[in-house]
């Protein structure tokens, strides 16, 4: 996954940009996704936090709503707690989902 990225990560493997593409933007997001405990819960706080540490644009809201958009994370109706998605989706199934 990094050597796909490697033009969008930083020798510390953060995320130095988000990119344009869509295929490269699901890259990013199943990169970003693999940072996240499986069976934990996240307050909002904690999980921009988290991405905080792995991206360096300062934007976790636009990370946090892309991951939960394409179903790598899951969230309480209030969006007060997030999770991981038990079941990750692959870059087929997002390439066919989204083209």
């Amino acid at each position: 996954m990094t050597e796909i990225l490697r033009s969008f990560l930083d020798e510390n493997g953060v995320l130095t940009a988000y990119p344009a593409k869509r295929k490269m933007k699901l890259y990013a997001l199943i990169y970003l996704s693999k940072k996240i405990e499986a069976d934990r819960i996240y307050t909002e706080k904690e999980i921009n936090e988290l991405l905080n540490r792995w991206h360096s644009f300062n934007d976790p809201a636009t990370l946090r709503r892309e991951l939960f958009t394409h179903r790598f994370i899951t969230r309480t109706p209030d969006g007060t707690k997030y999770s991981l998605e038990k079941v990750q989706p692959t870059i087929e199934e997002l390439e066919k989902r989204y083209g």
